[in-house]
């Protein structure tokens, strides 16, 4: 994926960065040496092979001049913290961090580099799977995602975004919706649904936030690929960038609710019953998503129409669902 966010740089740059992180070590010889990683869509990432044989993931933070949404800000430093965090539970298969870099004096970002997960992502093997094996690692997902849950927090909302913080879910959930709406009107984006048609949608539906007391680590974006499956389980999660403090029934595993009903994730984080409330919250929680990745195109500037095509699809199911209940 092509995205305006991503920040490519040269070999001799990420030697540099390399020879800092790693005590002056030297990149590998040959091309292979640097290899950028293209599945992402908003950080730049590259496989770096050291001279001494090992091999890192470099992940490098957008421009400072870059255009982000609201709720992006500082979340490199959100992403290191959130890994780190979780590490401490070992049920949690998560990449160890060997250097975090903010002083932005051999980039013009932030950037860290971290353990390469020698193990597939999940995205490119899938389909390969048997369906016993896949119904196996959803489980695996399901179980970890509870862990990472685990984790409560004082306040919720975004540890990069102050603004973006509240001492109550519903008003957290509220001030982050409308600062997406606030992104698309800086932009001048023109929903299928219209901004005052949105905000009346979520406020109908805010007394189901209110029953969300403690705020819980949330990934928020534990989908194929961001897992790294081997031998039938799961080996890594990535990507802890927009991780926040939350609503469990935020994670991506009960998006599916609407569409697949109870999923092997789902028994496997051990929820498998929903009340009508819940489904309330899901729905929201949907909608914000299907929100974001709409307005996220006008500043990313995608060299493709698939994910905004898709999320208009999701935002008009949802906004209907909302609207009819």
């Amino acid at each position: 994926m092509e995205s305006k966010t991503k920040n490519i740089k040269t070999r001799p740059q990420i030697a540099a960065m390399a020879a800092r992180a790693f005590g002056g070590m030297a990149l590998a010889d040959g091309e292979g040496a640097v290899v950028e990683l293209k599945d992402g869509w908003f950080n730049a990432a590259y496989s770096v092979r050291l001279a001494d044989g090992r091999e890192v993931i470099l992940k490098i933070a957008p421009p400072r001049d870059a255009e982000v949404m609201l709720y992006e800000k500082n979340i490199m430093t959100t992403e290191v913290a959130a890994m780190r965090l979780v590490r401490r539970n070992p049920a949690i298969p998560v990449p160890q961090i060997y250097h975090f870099d903010d002083t932005r004096e051999l980039c013009d970002s932030d950037y860290f580099f971290m353990e390469k997960i020698a193990a597939d992502n999940l995205e490119h093997v899938r389909a390969n799977l048997p369906p016993e094996t896949q119904a196996s690692i959803d489980l695996h997902i399901g179980e970890i995602v509870r862990e990472i849950n685990g984790f409560t927090g004082t306040y919720f909302g975004y540890d990069g975004n102050p603004d973006l913080r509240a001492s109550t879910w519903r008003e957290a959930f509220t001030r982050i919706m409308e600062s997406v709406l606030e992104d698309g009107a800086r932009k001048g984006v023109a929903y299928d649904q219209g901004y005052d048609e949105i905000r009346a949608a979520v406020l109908r539906h805010a007394p189901a936030l209110e029953e969300v007391t403690t705020p819980c680590l949330v990934h928020w974006d534990v989908w194929n690929p961001n897992v790294f499956v081997k031998e039938g389980r799961v080996a890594g999660i990535i990507d802890f960038e927009r991780a926040l403090w939350a609503d469990p029934l935020m994670e991506a595993q009960f998006r599916l609710l609407s569409a697949e009903g109870i999923t092997s994730c789902m028994r496997g984080y051990g929820k498998t019953s929903f009340t009508f409330e819940e489904e309330r919250r899901c729905r929201l929680y949907s909608l914000h998503l299907a929100l974001v990745m709409n307005t996220e195109c006008y500043y990313r500037n995608y060299d493709t129409d698939s994910v905004l095509n898709l999320s208009r699809q999701w935002m008009g199911e949802h906004m209907a669902w909302l609207s009819a209940n």
